[in-house]
């Protein structure tokens, strides 16, 4: 009956961004066992090719499927984009029917046309979320009739990872950026932040965004969706161990990952290294 042992839900990003996500599903679901797994070692995934993202995280979500993981939550939106399907369609089959992996770019557009009464609504991203053009394509088979504006923002990571985020420095890039999404349409009403980066510069966003524009961050979007998604899916709920226990691995250097997660949860961690 090895399908029906116990295991923690496995959270995985090609770095840190995925703690922005982490920390939310922790707060609201303190009870369940959580593996973090960061592969900072080969970070950034947004600039490499869909075979090489497919062929990394496919690599890390075996890892947590061997720790015993029967759920695994990519929080990145590169690996979302770029390998979720094909690992939920062509390996999991064969890896063990019933695991799951689900991702974060799916809970964010089935909802966000909910939200705008415009019916325009605007994606801030990394240059390779935007190129891969996944929400587009998404929002447009929930919501035909929204437009959706996007705007890659390359200097918004390395400001949180440098803990610049709070830094006037960063006003003039969170400025530029939103005025350049903003200029595509004045009748945006709603905005996505689809990098679990940007979570770390939504005060500084927000004071400088129009007051009527409502923005979205993932954590607890998908937070809400993983919450519905166990409460439809009580067999898989009933193999997620609690006892309320977190651990965190990387495969770069833990002083580092350590360093950095403080930066995202506000408080210090232990991490373990993982050798991939």
């Amino acid at each position: 009956m090895h399908n029906q042992a116990q295991g923690p839900i496995g959270i995985f990003d090609s770095g840190y961004g995925g703690l922005t996500i982490f920390r939310e599903i922790v707060k609201q679901l303190p009870q369940y066992d959580y593996i973090y797994l960061g592969d900072n070692a080969r970070v950034p995934y947004g600039i490499r090719s869909y075979e090489t993202v497919y062929r990394y995280t496919l690599e890390c979500v075996r890892h947590l499927f061997d720790m015993g993981c029967r759920l695994v939550i990519l929080a990145c939106n590169t690996a979302s984009a770029k390998a979720l399907r094909t690992i939920q369609q062509r390996d999991l089959p064969k890896l063990d029917p019933y695991r799951r992996v689900l991702g974060v770019i799916r809970p964010t557009t089935e909802i966000i046309g909910n939200l705008s009464q415009s019916g325009h609504v605007g994606i801030l991203a990394t240059a390779g979320t935007v190129k891969s053009e996944s929400y587009v394509i998404e929002i447009n088979k929930f919501f035909p009739q929204v437009k959706v504006f996007q705007e890659a923002c390359p200097m918004w990571v390395p400001l949180v990872e440098n803990n610049e985020h709070e830094s006037d420095g960063a006003n003039y890039f969170i400025q530029k950026h939103l005025n350049q999404l903003l200029t595509q349409s004045a009748e945006i009403d709603t905005i996505a932040l689809a990098c679990t980066h940007y979570p770390l510069l939504s005060s500084k966003i927000s004071h400088f965004l129009p007051s009527h524009i409502k923005l979205l961050t993932q954590g607890e979007i998908v937070t809400q969706s993983l919450i519905q998604y166990l409460g439809h899916h009580p067999d898989l709920e009933e193999r997620c161990s609690k006892k309320g226990e977190v651990a965190f691995y990387t495969t770069e250097s833990t002083e580092d990952f350590d360093t950095k997660a403080t930066i995202f949860l506000g408080h210090s961690v232990n991490s373990r290294h993982l050798e991939l």
